[in-house]
């Protein structure tokens, strides 16, 4: 029994669902936005009157609806990852390009913000709170792309006679999706709330 137990946990952890390399990136990234959450909190805590009076110029309700947006899309991504282990692969199809609308409708979203921003005058160089801004929005900005490019490989591979995408790799797409969710969901807070 003992060595049941050991093995079936060995095995989660060297192959958890994605692979271990996926959840290596996974780590990285994280770290990488903890990095950068860090130095905000930092220079925060130096220029608090600049950073709030520069926080008010933000879209709150705007971001509010687009994390929204972004947690809806990864439930659906959950409920693709469930399907395709069921190995219907209509509701998986389905509920994949759900999770693809979501992000597509995120990053209009972002775009329109951005684009509001600069109207305005606002840009990376403005100050401190909005050269952060800009770097990490825009990098989990190219992450949410980054994975609706993946998303569509693999919704075209459901839709030719390509090679079928193994569950291995629609759960690393699956987690590359959620990584974008928990980053998010770190950022939103640390820019538009605190």
């Amino acid at each position: 029994f003992f060595m049941h137990v050991l093995s079936q946990n060995y095995k989660r952890f060297f192959y958890p669902p994605g692979g271990i390399l996926i959840w290596m990136i996974i780590f990285i990234e994280i770290l990488s936005f903890g990095f950068g959450l860090f130095a905000f909190s930092y220079y925060n805590s130096l220029e608090k009157a600049l950073f709030s009076s520069s926080r008010s110029l933000l879209f709150t309700d705007l971001a509010t609806l687009n994390t929204i947006i972004l947690l809806v899309s990864g439930y659906f991504m959950a409920m693709a990852v469930q399907h395709i282990k069921s190995n219907n692969l209509i509701k998986t199809r389905l509920n994949m390009r759900l999770a693809m609308l979501g992000g597509g409708l995120f990053i209009a979203f972002k775009f329109f913000e951005y684009y509001s921003k600069m109207e305005s005058g606002i840009t990376l160089s403005t100050n401190m709170f909005f050269t952060f801004y800009y770097l990490l929005t825009g990098f989990h900005l190219i992450h949410v792309f980054v994975g609706l490019v993946i998303l569509g490989v693999i919704d075209r591979n459901f839709s030719s006679n390509r090679t079928p995408t193994s569950l291995e790799d629609f759960e690393s797409a699956a987690a590359f999706w959620h990584m974008c969710d928990l980053i998010w969901l770190f950022i939103f807070p640390a820019l538009y709330l605190l």
